[in-house]
């Protein structure tokens, strides 16, 4: 599902731009990594695929579809800071 989501529902990708993006990933992660920078490789990849959809065209890239995993991404730590918080409260 997620892997559909990235390659078909975010933008329509060739081959090539899906080499490109790949690409453009692979070059951040190993920089952040050189640089002791933790990065997400999730966002990286998607960050990649949102880039090349939108060099054909801004409209080419579903931007709904970026949206809500944005939100996701935004709301994830939160829900994790609380859903840790109370399996320590739980636990104690």
């Amino acid at each position: 599902r997620i892997v559909k989501t990235m390659g078909q529902k975010i933008a329509k990708l060739k081959p090539i731009d899906g080499f490109c993006a790949e690409t453009g990933a692979a070059i951040t992660l190993f920089a952040s990594t050189m640089l002791g920078i933790p990065v997400s490789t999730t966002h990286t990849v998607t960050g990649a695929i949102m880039g090349v959809g939108s060099l054909r065209r801004l409209s080419a890239v579903r931007w709904g579809v970026a949206g809500r995993i944005i939100w996701a991404w935004i709301l994830t730590i939160p829900c994790a800071a609380v859903i840790s918080a109370l399996a320590y409260v739980l636990t104690q």
